[in-house]
């Protein structure tokens, strides 16, 4: 379908072709609209515009209102101040507009003009290691991300860098070597009991390890056997890849998220391109050799002392840092996945390697104008006391425990307001309501800033959470369930109430939001938009009888609205990677 233009888009045209009309010579102008609390939308770009070319810029205000179509879009115009234009909107312009929009499948979002090529790096847990907190908001903003991407038409390319690789595997595989069946399980092992295995084998390796210095020889001589591609070895390390990806999978199925094998590309995926890489770095000059090392060195990046901080590739014994690993998946990436933007969903902590690692792949000419990178850097999860959030123990948090306490206090809510559930259908709201309310607690906040993780305020029904949302759609479905022989019809002849405007005009907003949240890697602006809906569909409900409306024709215009409502909720959410039941 054509796109849908929306009620600033048309505005704005037309405010423009007035200003050009009134002042040829200024050329096209931008006439900065935008919402307003004064009027349905302002107009400012006359002061601009009149101060450029020494005017008066009521004069020209009162111009551009002269040479504005009346009747069918615009009801009212007022010059106000130093030359604000404050217009009102017809109601039968947003009622048109919004039935277009419910016309399409895509609420009017249109697909982007250019797509490129995105290649995504987002949830990176690590082989032989439970998932905690922190790797909670990589996987929830990078899916999000990638959804909101994909909608609008990017080809987006999702990879998961996990930790596979590194001097812990020599430990682990002499352990496994000497005691053969410390991985052994039944087939169709739990991801729970994959895990078990890996922590208790884990324990019992570092003690070894710690304890008994003949054994941590052998364990180092089989870190030089991983490197070095021996069969048995890259066997037995193979063997803690796939029981951690058991435990990994169920936890993202857990978060209601699809991890595809073909995107996990770890560590290890790039080894065989990491002498190439430091050799292109060198020969290029962009690294050079520094006490053995090699170095890439930066005039704005220092230490405490003042000295010039390297991003170190290769180590003086011969061995690679992570940023080999990290420049090698760039070039993978570039010149074999053909990316036109890398984006990174990782810790703000390490915004220091990133810009580094950028600034050297850009230095050698991988990253350039067509193929730039970015770091979607994300802050910490807090506890309710505004500290890293930790055990009462002091121990990191276990994913697994806080993804499943959320769903018990699910549970409590959607039991409290079930009427005709079973508990069947109670245990899967539950699962829906905890981990939406989870995923949106990180969602509804800037990916930059910290959050307090505070499970009563996440699955409050009050407030700024997904539960009022989700509430607010199940409600929506009872009351379209309730309509019987009426249906949801758009009537623009009919005038709309002060609470049916205010939907109306946020409604008209959901494709341009999505399409700031995609061009900003923002969820956050697409979760703000949906809570600022559900408010102001609550707000209707409250004013606004649907079922006991005056006459037929204002059901069915009503019912349009709760049905739209509906569908840009449920259309939201699930770019969010929450699901919206139709009963709660």
């Amino acid at each position: 379908m054509a796109s849908v233009p929306s009620l600033a888009s048309t505005l704005h045209q037309r405010i423009t072709d007035a200003l050009s009309a009134a002042l040829p010579e200024a050329g096209v102008v931008d006439p900065l609209l935008r919402r307003s609390d004064r009027a349905d939308f302002q107009a400012n770009g006359m002061l601009a515009l009149a101060k450029k070319l020494k005017g008066n810029p009521r004069e020209l205000a009162t111009k551009v209102v002269e040479g504005l179509p009346a009747g069918d879009v615009i009801q009212d115009v007022e010059v106000s101040g130093p030359g604000f234009l404050n217009i009102t909107v017809a109601d039968g312009a947003i009622t048109r507009t919004l039935a277009a929009r419910a016309a399409d499948d895509r609420l009017g979002v249109p697909f982007k003009e250019h797509p490129g090529t995105t290649v995504i790096d987002w949830a990176q847990p690590n082989v032989a290691k439970e998932m905690h907190v922190g790797h909670l908001r990589s996987a929830v903003i990078g899916d999000a991300t990638v959804k909101i991407l994909e909608f609008t038409g990017e080809k987006v390319i999702s990879r998961h860098h996990i930790g596979d690789w590194g001097t812990q595997f020599g430990m682990l595989i002499q352990y496994l070597i000497e005691h053969p069946h410390e991985l052994d399980h039944k087939d169709g092992a739990s991801g729970e009991e994959a895990m078990s295995n890996l922590n208790r084998l884990y324990k019992a390796a570092r003690a070894l390890f710690d304890a008994d210095a003949e054994f941590k020889e052998r364990a180092r001589r089989r870190v030089v056997d991983l490197q070095a591609g021996d069969e048995e070895t890259l066997a037995l390390w193979q063997r803690f890849v796939d029981e951690s990806k058991i435990y990994f999978y169920s936890v993202f199925d857990k978060l209601d998220m699809e991890i595809r094998d073909e995107n996990v590309v770890g560590e290890s995926g790039y080894n065989d391109m990491l002498a190439e890489t430091c050799r292109l770095l060198e020969e290029s000059g962009v690294a050079v050799r520094s006490e053995g090392a090699l170095c890439v060195f930066f005039e704005d990046v220092k230490g405490p002392d003042g000295n010039p901080v390297p991003l170190i590739v290769q180590k003086s014994d011969g061995g690679y840092g992570y940023a080999a690993t990290d420049l090698s998946a760039i070039r993978d990436r570039v010149q074999n996945l053909e990316a036109s933007t890398l984006l990174y969903v990782v810790d703000a902590r390490q915004a220091l390697h990133f810009k580094m690692v950028f600034e050297t792949a850009r230095r050698i000419g991988w990253l350039n104008e067509d193929v730039h990178a970015v770091q979607l850097a994300f802050g910490t999860v807090l506890g309710k006391d505004g500290k890293p959030f930790k055990t009462r123990e002091g121990e990191t948090v276990r994913l697994v425990d806080l993804l499943d306490e959320a769903i018990d206090r699910a549970g409590a809510v959607v039991r409290e307001k079930a009427r005709d559930l079973t508990e069947e259908e109670i245990a899967e709201r539950a699962a829906q309501v905890g981990i939406g309310a989870v995923k949106y607690a990180d969602l509804s906040t800037s990916a930059a800033r910290d959050y307090k993780f505070d499970l009563d305020q996440m699955v409050s029904l009050n407030g700024d959470t997904s539960v009022y949302l989700q509430y607010a759609f199940a409600r929506i479905q009872s009351i379209l369930r309730k309509a019987g022989e009426a249906g949801p019809v758009a009537h623009p002849e009919l005038p709309l109430a002060p609470a049916e405007r205010a939907l109306g005009l946020h409604l008209d907003q959901f494709a341009a939001t999505v399409a700031e949240a995609a061009e900003e890697y923002a969820p956050h602006k697409l979760a703000g938009y949906l809570y600022q809906l559900a408010s102001l569909y609550t707000t209707f409900y409250d004013q606004c009888p649907v079922l006991k409306a005056e006459s037929p024709e204002l059901v069915e215009n009503r019912l349009f609205l709760c049905d739209l409502t509906a569908r840009t909720l449920h259309q939201g959410m699930a770019l969010l990677g929450i699901r919206t039941p139709e009963r709660l």
